[in-house]
């Protein structure tokens, strides 16, 4: 197969790609006549690099909420806060969970290889902090209704790989009053050179096959790294996070069988555990790859794993 026309890319000379194929775009919306579960609007993160944040606010919030701070996935290379899948997931989220979600625009490879999805989701913390330190002057629905003492980092796909990495840079920086309590990785995009099992068993997957896998990271990596690179695998010998994973908040991870990188995702847990974090690893059976963007049961599971991850971890680990 050629993983080019799979993922509806043409590489241009310069290094950049062109997006032949964009999924549809949701307008936010605070509108209260509007058929969206959640209120939504858009707020500047850095003009100098066009990043922003959606904020999502339930219609009937409570006076302190906590928030949830999202990257959508794509690979790194793909979609954007504003695709309707990515919007419709926030939306649902902080109806159902009761929380403010900020879905965190970043900036895309191979234009902005990593680590720049990972410097923009600092960003959006040190953004995060600001609102907190001075609200007043902040966003009127952080300052009325959020819980800055009750923070989580969420991502999906490349978005669980993100949360790891910026949880980790955020260990040596000053987020007070900011508390981070959670992070949430739902089936989070990571990868090696030696094969998984699973991933030996995708060269035909209709989500993520082999091939597309591989030309993500080949364009998503810094220029010259290979897989074995700690942004790729985080459980390569010598990655940064082996020191600093004890003192991370608690873990929620969660996998399906049916997803290439499944296998990825027990060997991270593993390595979590191992180095002293508190993981709660929730893997279910069949599914793919983004499947709660296409089965609503799968969806409406992963809101009450998240919900019970929220409240104090009640969920056990079932990997």
């Amino acid at each position: 197969m050629d993983p080019y026309e799979f993922l509806k890319l043409s590489p241009n000379p310069d290094g950049s790609v062109t997006r032949l194929s964009w999924p549809p775009a949701a307008p936010a919306t605070a509108d209260p006549d509007s058929p969206d579960p959640a209120l939504s609007k858009d707020v500047p993160l850095d003009a100098n690099h066009s990043t922003f944040v959606r904020i999502f606010l339930p219609r009937a919030p409570a006076s302190r909420l906590p928030v949830i701070l999202y990257f959508h996935g794509g690979g790194f290379v793909l979609f954007s806060a504003t695709s309707r899948m990515f919007h419709d997931s926030c939306c649902r989220t902080a109806s159902l969970l009761g929380a403010i979600v900020v879905s965190v625009e970043y900036r895309l490879a191979p234009e902005h290889r990593l680590p720049a999805a990972y410097d923009d989701a600092m960003a959006a913390l040190a953004w995060l902090r600001s609102q907190a330190l001075d609200a007043a002057s902040g966003d009127p629905w952080l300052r009325e209704h959020a819980d800055f003492e009750r923070c989580y980092l969420m991502g999906s796909s490349a978005g669980g790989n993100i949360v790891y990495h910026a949880a980790l840079r955020s260990l040596d920086v000053d987020l007070a009053p900011v508390r981070i309590r959670g992070l949430i990785l739902n089936q989070p995009y990571f990868g090696g050179v030696q094969r998984t099992e699973s991933e030996l068993r995708s060269d035909t997957d209709r989500v993520l096959p082999l091939p597309a896998n591989d030309l993500l990271w080949s364009l998503a990596l810094p220029e010259g790294a290979d897989r074995s690179h700690e942004y790729c695998d985080p459980t390569a010998d010598g990655a940064a996070g082996h020191a600093k994973a004890g003192r991370l908040p608690r873990c929620l991870v969660r996998g399906h069988a049916g997803d290439p990188l499944s296998d990825r995702q027990k060997e991270f847990a593993k390595m979590l555990e191992a180095r002293g974090a508190h993981v709660t690893a929730v893997f279910g059976e069949g599914g793919c790859h983004g499947v709660e963007l296409f089965d609503p049961a799968k969806a409406q599971a992963l809101v009450e794993i998240v919900r019970d991850f929220v409240n104090v971890d009640s969920v056990q680990s079932t990997m």
